[in-house]
C-alpha cells in the first residue's frame, strides 16, 4: 500500500556535521522523525572534554528523542523494534547496522553515501576522492544490505570538485546535493516508484581509512599531490613535516598552503625552503608549493611573514 513520505516513521542514524544537515532538511520538510541514533559522547582535545556529535546538538535544540548506544545490540534492537520505524535513514553513523535492524522497517533501510557508488566504497569517500585528484564526485542512496556501501541504488547526483576546494567546503556542498537528492527520492520510494538497481562490484573502489599519521609529507611527492593531500586532510589530521632545529626535530604543521602556478629556474632538493619574492616556498619533487601559515609544535598559528621574522634560519633549512 502506498503511503506519504513525510508520514512515515522514520528513524534517522548519523553523528556528523554533514549528517546533521540531512537530518535538518528532513525536519524541515516535515518528515516524521520519531528518533535518532548517534555514537556516544567521546573525551577530545588536550583537556579530554566531553563531546557530543553534531546530529545530538540538533536533536537537543530540535526536541528529537536521541539515542547513543555503545552497541546495536539485542537491546538496542528492541528499543527500534518498539519504536515501529516504517523507514531508517543512515549517513555518516559509524557502526555497522546488523541484518535484524536493517529488515526491520517495511520501506527498508537507506543510506547517504557521499560518492558516485561503486567508486570509493568504505570511510572517508570525500577526502579520498580529493587525494586523487578527481574533478567530480557525487551522492548516491542506496537500499542498505549487511556488507559496507554494496546495496542496491535507488538514486544518484553529481557534484563537480572545484580545484582549490577542501573536504570541509566540499562537504558542505554534498550535504546541500544529499538534501535535495532525498527531497527527490524519498516520495517516490514511498510510493513504490524506483527499482533498485544492482551496483556493478566490477568497478568497485575501497578507500583508504585516514589516520593521524597520513598527515606526514614525502616531500619527493610531487607539488599537486602534496596541495590535494593539504585540501583532504582540511582540518583533520592536517599536513606536516619535521625542521631540524637545536639538534631535535620540531613538528611543523603547514595549515594554509597554496600552489605555485610556474616553478622557479633554480631546482632546491626536496623540501628545502627558499625565499621567492615576498613569498616563501618548499620544493617538491616536482613543483614548489607556497607556505601561508604554519604552526611550530608547541606555539600558536602564525601567517609565514611572522614565523620567518622569528626564524630567519627557516629559510634554507630542509624539511623532513
Amino acid at each position: 500500500m502506498e503511503k506519504s513520505a513525510v508520514k512515515l516513521r522514520t528513524i534517522f542514524l548519523g553523528t556528523s556535521e554533514f549528517a546533521a544537515e540531512l537530518l535538518e532538511s528532513l525536519v524541515t520538510n516535515g518528515y516524521n522523525i520519531v528518533s535518532a541514533y548517534t555514537q556516544p559522547d567521546r573525551k577530545a582535545g588536550r583537556d579530554q572534554d566531553l563531546k557530543t556529535s553534531a546530529v545530538k546538538n540538533f536533536c537537543e535544540k530540535n526536541k528529537i528523542k536521541i539515542y547513543q548506544p555503545e552497541k546495536l545490540d539485542a537491546a538496542a534492537k528492541k528499543e527500534i523494534e518498539d519504536q515501529k520505524p516504517d523507514l531508517i535513514i543512515l549517513a555518516a553513523y559509524g557502526k555497522i547496522i546488523p541484518k535484524s535492524i536493517l529488515d526491520m522497517p517495511g520501506f527498508g533501510s537507506l543510506n547517504i553515501h557521499t560518492s558516485l557508488l561503486p567508486k570509493y566504497r568504505g570511510p572517508s569517500p570525500i577526502q579520498n576522492a580529493i587525494l586523487n585528484g578527481e574533478t567530480e564526485t557525487g551522492v548516491t542512496i542506496i537500499l542498505m544490505d549487511e556488507k559496507i556501501d554494496t546495496g542496491k541504488i535507488l538514486s544518484q547526483k553529481t557534484v563537480a570538485i572545484e580545484k582549490d576546494e577542501n573536504a570541509v567546503e566540499l562537504s558542505k556542498k554534498m550535504a546541500l546535493a544529499a538534501s535535495e537528492l532525498l527531497a527527490e527520492t524519498l516520495p517516490l520510494w514511498a510510493e513504490r516508484k524506483i527499482t533498485p538497481r544492482e551496483q556493478d562490484d566490477a568497478k568497485a573502489t575501497i578507500c583508504q581509512l585516514i589516520e593521524k599519521s597520513d598527515g606526514k609529507l614525502v616531500w619527493s611527492d610531487d607539488a599537486e599531490s602534496i596541495y590535494n593531500r593539504y585540501r583532504a586532510f582540511t582540518p583533520w589530521p592536517g599536513i606536516f613535516g619535521f625542521w631540524e632545529k637545536d639538534d631535535s626535530l620540531k613538528r611543523i604543521k603547514l595549515n594554509k598552503i597554496s600552489l605555485l602556478k610556474t616553478s622557479p629556474k633554480t631546482k632546491y632538493h626536496a623540501g628545502e625552503i627558499f625565499q621567492l619574492g615576498e613569498d616563501i616556498g618548499v620544493q617538491t619533487g616536482k613543483g614548489v608549493v607556497l607556505l601561508n601559515e604554519v604552526q611550530l609544535e608547541g606555539k600558536a598559528s602564525v601567517k609565514i611573514g611572522e614565523f620567518i621574522n622569528g626564524y630567519p634560519d627557516f629559510v634554507g633549512s630542509v624539511l623532513k
